[in-house]
């Protein structure tokens, strides 16, 4: 487990919360407004749930019981409230700003992330857009789309490869993947180290 988790269950035992729930936002916040906005179908969507999810963190954290993880826990409450958010079977509306020990953090971390999201995704795209036509196949098809190397091959082949090419032609690609994905990191790593 990591030591910041600990270290956030130490605050929180001591009755630290409003502490453990500001070290928790800027420690799992990132990671969190990431996934949100993968799984809602808008921003808007996704900074009202880490909204929610954050002030919820606050509010649960008095009644935690250290079973899993702190990082678990913010993740459980970001899929409740993401939940909440795309049924719109909420109660009232509560925002984070009537909690002011936690309002700044959650602003912080939501601002500091989707910009830097932003900016990695459209280090990617254009990256993406350089590689050569197979590649980006390859990279669709994949992750994208999710299909299986097999899959994968047949659609490269044709539908009249035999078994035998298809085998291959999946174990090259394998490897061809592998390749294509240390050279979008080398570049992304240079790309996005640039100002």
């Amino acid at each position: 487990m990591d030591p910041r988790d600990e270290e956030l269950k130490a605050l929180v035992v001591a009755g630290e919360i409003d502490r453990a729930t500001e070290g928790a936002i800027r420690l799992y916040g990132p990671e969190l407004v990431g996934w949100l906005c993968s799984v809602l179908p808008s921003e808007a969507d996704a900074q009202d749930a880490f909204s929610r999810a954050s002030l919820e963190l606050w509010k649960s954290l008095r009644r935690f019981d250290g079973r899993c993880s702190i990082r678990t826990w913010c993740y459980m409450l970001a899929r409740h409230a993401a939940v909440k958010v795309r049924s719109r079977r909420t109660e009232r509306e509560v925002l984070v700003s009537s909690m002011p020990s936690i309002a700044g953090v959650v602003s912080h971390v939501w601002s500091t992330t989707r910009r830097g999201q932003a900016r990695a995704d459209d280090v990617y795209a254009q990256i993406r857009q350089e590689l050569d036509e197979e590649d980006q196949i390859l990279l669709v098809l994949r992750v994208d789309k999710d299909l299986a190397w097999r899959d994968i091959a047949q659609v490269l082949l044709g539908e009249d490869a035999p078994a035998d090419d298809l085998q291959r032609k999946a174990a090259a690609l394998r490897k061809q993947f592998e390749r294509v994905k240390e050279r979008l990191r080398q570049l992304a790593a240079e790309r996005l180290e640039q100002p």
